[in-house]
């Protein structure tokens, strides 16, 4: 009896042992992105299926039928501010993303279904936007289905999409300028007032080049020796075609990289001269 009993706690154990579940690698592995852009960030959640010999576009994936955009679970995208795609301004917050695939160009959109996996779980009327997209030829294949944020500027970026040799683009854009003016104007009326963040922020985005220059005088009179100050100074000069300024200002800048020992801004220096020749 006692053998009996041995016998069959031994079974147990080793059957639970091997029914525990075998960890493998995920067929379509998943990938998560963190994308800094604007003042924020997006943040995209998908899976990578591979072609492993298929014809993908049209077979593997229909044409003119809603994809997930990916394998496994839904795919994801989250804005940690307002964007605008496609001339629709979207809120922040978590959204689905699909497509529909065709052979000259792509629907994507934008949904507030966050686990739509299949086509018959889709409803149009969740959509938030849908945009068309054109679809091209890659010179080459991609292997496992891609994407990225990529042309990344200050308020605009694309979300790139890549898989066998197709390749299509969604724009993304967000509006910066009203927030940073009005962080700007905010922070000009304290003590510790921004003006080299400030006016550098005039000179890139071709704002008002007088303010900018008044904002790095006023900055070198903070920092006397800051060559980068003086540097931009002359290059704002530059821009507005005050020609013996900008080198008295880039002289300055000189004299002090040299102080300092940096190299790197005295061949700027004698760069921004050399353009003004």
């Amino acid at each position: 009896m006692k053998k009996l009993r041995l016998t069959l706690l031994l079974s147990t154990f080793f059957c639970s042992v091997f029914a525990q579940d075998l960890v493998t690698p995920q067929p379509s592995p998943t990938e998560e992105i963190k994308q800094n852009f604007g003042l924020s960030n997006i943040q995209l959640s998908y899976s990578r299926p591979s072609m492993k010999g298929r014809v993908i576009f049209g077979d593997l994936v229909p044409y003119g039928k809603v994809w997930r955009t990916g394998a496994n679970g839904a795919t994801t995208i989250t804005f940690a501010d307002d964007v605008t795609i496609g001339g629709t301004k979207i809120p922040a917050g978590k959204y689905g993303l699909l497509t529909i695939p065709d052979a000259s160009e792509w629907t994507v959109i934008v949904t507030k279904q966050t686990d739509v996996t299949s086509p018959a779980a889709y409803k149009q009327d969740q959509d938030v936007v849908r945009v068309k997209v054109a679809s091209q030829s890659l010179p080459f294949s991609i292997e496992n289905f891609t994407m990225l944020f990529g042309n990344i500027k200050s308020n605009k970026c694309e979300l790139q999409m890549l898989w066998d040799n197709v390749y299509v683009a969604l724009p993304i854009e967000t509006d910066i300028d009203t927030k940073i003016s009005a962080q700007i104007k905010s922070m000009m009326e304290n003590d510790n007032r921004p003006y080299y963040a400030a006016a550098m922020y005039y000179m890139e985005t071709g704002k008002d080049l007088n303010q900018a220059v008044a904002w790095l005088e006023k900055a070198s009179q903070q920092n006397p020796t800051a060559f980068w100050i003086f540097y931009q100074k002359a290059r704002a000069l530059s821009m507005q075609g005050k020609k013996a300024d900008a080198i008295a200002a880039s002289n300055k800048s000189i004299e002090l990289a040299k102080a300092a020992k940096n190299d790197d801004y005295v061949a700027l220096n004698e760069k921004l001269q050399k353009s003004m020749k």
